[in-house]
């Protein structure tokens, strides 16, 4: 399988798009200008306690006040606060964390007025970006994030990821990692770093206890909560650190400066990936030379059609994300039953394409096609689940219930991926919607190939307006009429309508029927 990771650097966001076989499986957009990013570790201020949530609001400069629940605090949340009280109390003064004193771990339930009061000051960690009308989530377990190794103050074990499967890799990264781990700290090895050499995670945890070091410096020089302390110094690569995989064929960059530091990045993590990384100088913007734009337009629309015809309708809400799957056009030849299940498993990859690019996250529900045989059912939710083994993001998936519904839930740290794809329409000029323009070529060789394929047909007329019927026959040898008379092995007749608007269009038969 071929992929390929393309970066867009622009002003105001940094835009990477990940294809497989050049069809777009995932896409992250990070503002330049966003503060409350995952990660972010502040020093902030306890605003307000909630005994009946037992949890508080903290201050951390948000708009939006910063919630942090009770079971949130971390089992070490005492050791941290008596450690931020030596902090702030000499300021001049070097405190090593492996001279700090290790206090009982939290109760696991309890109250949070117990832990905290108005006007406490603490250092909190952002798991949950401002979500609607909702502030950050907040959490006082504070962890650095590497390629390899996930550091955690003031805990006290190592910890192999769950994706490691060889019970002796397993036992040599955690003999590694306990001979070389500082005191009181706890480490996560990270699915990564199997095979890796000692020296190649030894200089990365030093590079995070220096992450923790600055921490410790920035806050006996802040003078006044909220602050932040620590941000990823550098976006892009926070983002290649998490999508970087070394079955890449190319990374594309279209900035000088991004591109050499993603290739700097790379030699120290994967040395021999370096030369895949490329400069892209081209006169188009980058996603539009690499088709990237128009997949976005295909792609985050209400409306998404997929194999056969078929087509899903995809609704989000505060509380959900609603998906119903549409069997559109698709023949009904064969046995409907199997039809139907045809249908819901075209359907099932798609949707799994969908979470990963739209980054939907908390509640989905999917409104399959009712089928009738169990053995279906059951066949439909275990390639659910295998489909859904490639997503980063925690989840899972529930069986089918009776009515057809299939409840998925997915890791939610940031607002879901929204793209307008809708124009203006040049008719009503703004009254209504029409669909974007630059897809409508896929969505009529759709229909087409569903009246070749299926229907049989060799003999078609397609009568489109002026405008459209422009766009096809562009190009002498090669037109996308052409192309698709020498794809499909068939006839196809063009005929301009000046009444049509834009982007109409409609199929007929030999005989002049209007087909649907």
């Amino acid at each position: 399988m071929t992929s390929e990771l393309i970066v867009d650097v622009n002003s105001q966001e940094i835009s990477i798009a990940i294809t497989e076989e050049k069809q777009l499986v995932e896409f992250q957009r990070e503002k330049q200008t966003d503060t409350f990013s995952v990660g972010n570790i502040y020093h902030g201020r306890v605003k307000k306690i909630m005994p009946g949530l037992n949890a508080c609001f903290v201050d951390v400069g948000s708009e939006k006040e910063a919630f942090l629940h009770y079971s949130d605090l971390g089992p070490q949340f005492y050791s941290l606060q008596k450690y931020l009280k030596q902090v702030t109390s000499d300021r001049k003064k070097s405190f090593p964390i492996a001279k700090a004193s290790i206090m009982p771990e939290k109760k696991k339930e309890g109250n949070i007025a117990e832990a905290l009061q108005t006007g406490q000051e603490i250092l909190v960690q952002i798991t949950k970006e401002p979500i609607n009308t909702k502030g950050p989530r907040l959490t006082c377990e504070l962890s650095f994030a590497g390629r390899f190794l996930i550091l955690i103050p003031f805990e006290d074990k190592v910890s192999v990821s769950s994706k490691i499967k060889s019970p002796e890799e397993r036992t040599r990264l955690k003999q590694l990692m306990q001979s070389i781990k500082p005191k009181n700290f706890g480490i996560i090895v990270r699915t990564v770093a199997e095979g890796k050499k000692v020296a190649e995670l030894d200089t990365e945890l030093h590079t995070l206890v220096g992450y923790w070091e600055a921490l410790v410096n920035k806050v006996q020089k802040s003078t006044k909560p909220p602050t932040v302390i620590h941000e990823e110094s550098d976006r892009t690569l926070a983002l290649i650190r998490d999508l970087f995989n070394p079955s890449y064929e190319s990374i594309h960059v279209n900035d000088i400066e991004v591109y050499k530091r993603i290739r700097n990045y790379v030699s120290v993590i994967a040395p021999e990936s370096v030369d895949i990384i490329k400069l892209y100088r081209g006169e188009l913007p980058i996603f539009d030379h690499f088709g990237i734009t128009k997949q976005i337009k295909s792609s985050f629309g209400r409306i998404v059609s997929f194999k056969g015809g078929a087509y899903l309708v995809i609704e989000h809400t505060e509380a959900l994300h609603v998906i119903d799957v549409n069997s559109g056009i698709r023949s009904k030849n064969k046995e409907q039953e199997q039809n139907t299940f045809d249908i819901n498993c075209y359907a099932a990859e798609e949707i799994a394409r969908q979470l990963r690019l739209r980054d939907m996250g908390g509640i989905v529900i999917v409104d399959f096609i009712d089928m009738e045989s169990n053995d279906h059912r059951n066949a439909l939710y275990k390639k659910m689940v295998e489909l859904m083994e490639t997503d980063r993001a925690k989840h899972n998936v529930l069986p089918l219930t009776k009515f057809g519904l299939m409840q998925i839930t997915r890791q939610r740290v940031r607002p879901a991926t929204e793209i307008n794809t809708q124009e203006v329409c040049p008719v009503c000029n703004g009254t209504g919607k029409i669909q974007s323009s630059v897809v409508i070529d896929e969505a009529i060789e759709r229909r087409l190939s569903y009246y070749v394929t299926e229907k049989k047909m060799s003999n078609l007329t397609l009568k489109v307006s002026p405008i459209l019927g422009a766009y096809l026959t562009k190009g002498i040898f090669n037109s996308i009429l052409k192309r698709w008379n020498k794809k499909y092995r068939c006839k196809i007749e063009l005929i301009e309508d000046t009444n049509f608007t834009v982007l109409q269009n409609e199929f007929y038969d030999e005989k002049g029927g209007k087909l649907d």
